[in-house]
């Protein structure tokens, strides 16, 4: 199977940035991809410091962006992944921070709803994003089991454990990574980490501009970078050689080996 990454900086400007991704969507098809992977918050890159609430550029997941991102999806015969700001009836103050994935027919095949918030570094992003509450669901595909997480979550070993122990061979992870003082060294410990612990493969997009660092990546089930952007627009292919998984596992079982009746919970 093969993997692209759009490394995009997204505007305020939804329909700019839709074409941004027709763009590059078209390009990732014509290389022969199945799926295209865009960053965390994509549809607008709403945050504290850009002066407009993730509630004010939220829509619903049939709104025009996704729907958008549907059609894209439908007219290529490509998976389509990206992170959207969600509206919430009621609610006029937060949004959900919302990874759609959708199938080479434009369908929703899963919306996950970023769950644990990026509270940290002079950050807080619970003050204007609801936190999901749904248990973590594989995607299944003819290619295999596939799980999302977002951004800041890559700190939080036991969601990606929670994806393998349901038979995930490959995490995606759309991110809006901020960049910052040890950030950049964090986001690919970690990510890296996400794919040794787990012995899968693990395919993280970021943002680039505005505060984001960039740095996608894709690695392999050992832990290798197969493949990494800097801090530039750009659109990453990798061929994700499936066997590989099979081949790691034979010798290090890690995820085998785990002792689940010492675990309480």
């Amino acid at each position: 199977m093969k993997v692209a990454i759009a490394q995009l900086t997204a505007t305020m400007d939804k329909t700019q940035n839709l074409q941004k991704a027709a763009d590059y969507i078209a390009k990732a098809k014509a290389a022969g991809a199945d799926f295209v992977i865009l960053p965390e918050m994509y549809s607008a890159p709403a945050t504290p410091k850009s002066g407009v609430t993730p509630a004010e550029v939220a829509e619903k997941l049939d709104g025009p962006f996704v729907s958008g991102l549907a059609e894209l999806a439908s007219e290529h015969g490509v998976y389509v992944v990206c992170g959207v700001f969600e509206s919430i009836e009621g609610d006029e103050k937060r949004a959900y921070n919302t990874t759609v994935f959708l199938g080479r027919e434009g369908q929703l095949l899963h919306a996950y709803r970023k769950t644990h918030l990026y509270d940290a570094f002079s950050y807080t992003e619970s003050d204007f994003i609801a936190p999901g509450d749904k248990p973590y669901q594989v995607v299944e595909t003819e290619f295999g089991k596939i799980g999302l997480m977002v951004c800041y979550e890559v700190r939080f070993p036991e969601i990606a454990r929670q994806f393998a122990l349901q038979g995930a061979d490959i995490l995606f992870v759309p991110a809006g990574w901020v960049a910052g003082a040890m950030k950049e060294d964090h986001w690919e410990t970690l990510v890296r980490a996400r794919a040794i612990e787990n012995t899968m493969f693990v395919c993280a997009a970021d943002q680039v501009g505005n505060i984001f660092a960039g740095r996608s990546m894709f690695v392999d089930p050992m832990g290798v970078v197969m493949a990494s952007a800097g801090e530039e627009e750009t659109l990453l292919i990798t061929e994700l050689d499936l066997s590989r998984i099979e081949r790691v596992r034979g010798k290090l079982p890690s995820v085998a080996n785990r002792r689940a009746e010492l675990y309480t919970n």
